[in-house]
């Protein structure tokens, strides 16, 4: 019998017995209540109130102008719907880099105004004190490795990372640095293939891939990528399962057709 099966709440540990079993993880975005309730209800294991919300959400280029209090907002909506699955928040550009006690009371506030599980925290080696002092909290902390959108402009563009040995080394030593800190899993984005599946077989802790092959322990993607809604963005590793920009457009533009020819309401739509 599978872990999924097993279990009423995924917590943490519930991840760590999937990997340790050999079992795939899977997980999806969320910002909002009606979209949380459908993906927990589907029976995801993670769901990431991700930084992306500053994208799909709110509109913006990059994730880092969305602020702390945006994301707790999306927090909240989310845990309100949510009866099964772990709910693992970013925490936003800004509120953790290079300062421990900020990092520290982000968190904090993310736990205790939205009632989230976890956080999400990118980078390795350079935010080791703010992981540290997160999780003497008790807080469970969640690491970012690969291609980390919040330093976006340091990198250039959204290119595959660590294709280079002395990148691939360096990507190495940070995930076994969160392994070796506590963080109960780490994130591994747009990396090649083969290098995902040799730090998944060398950590103890589950990896989540995102356009990094099907060697990781789970798997995450937007889920207004891969549901369709959003046909600007199409990377590589996006499968879309659904169409639902056609399928959307095509019921606004029915229901525009109905009002202006007096079809809607009807008799039996009135009161």
């Amino acid at each position: 019998m599978s872990v999924h099966s097993e279990i009423k709440r995924v917590t943490t540990s519930v991840l760590q017995s999937m990997k340790d079993r050999g079992e795939k993880i899977a997980c999806l975005t969320a910002y909002d209540y009606s979209m949380a309730s459908l993906v927990d209800a589907a029976g995801v294991e993670l769901i990431l109130v991700g930084d992306s919300a500053s994208n799909v959400m709110a509109g913006h280029e990059t994730t880092l102008p969305i602020t702390l209090d945006q994301m707790i907002y999306h927090a909240q909506s989310v845990i309100r719907g949510v009866k099964r699955s772990l709910v693992v928040v970013d925490l936003p550009f800004g509120s953790y880099q290079g300062n421990s006690t900020q990092a520290l009371k982000s968190a904090i506030r993310i736990m205790k105004e939205s009632g989230a599980h976890a956080v999400k925290m990118e980078g390795g080696k350079e935010i080791e004190e703010s992981i540290t002092r997160v999780l003497s909290a008790g807080i469970p902390v969640m690491g970012h490795l690969g291609l980390t959108p919040q330093s976006i402009y340091k990198f250039g563009g959204y290119s595959v990372r660590a294709k280079s040995e002395e990148e691939a080394s360096l990507l190495k030593s940070n995930a076994k640095l969160l392994n070796d800190l506590g963080c109960f899993g780490v994130v591994l984005e747009k990396i090649p293939q083969s290098l995902a599946e040799e730090v998944t077989a060398s950590l103890e802790i589950p990896t989540i891939g995102i356009g990094a092959g099907n060697g990781c322990d789970g798997q995450i993607l937007v889920i207004h990528d891969m549901l369709g809604i959003n046909k600007e963005f199409s990377p590589r590793f996006l499968r879309r399962y659904a169409d639902l920009h056609t399928e959307m457009t095509n019921a606004f533009t029915h229901y525009i057709k109905d009002v202006k020819s007096g079809d809607f309401p009807n008799e039996q739509e009135s009161y």
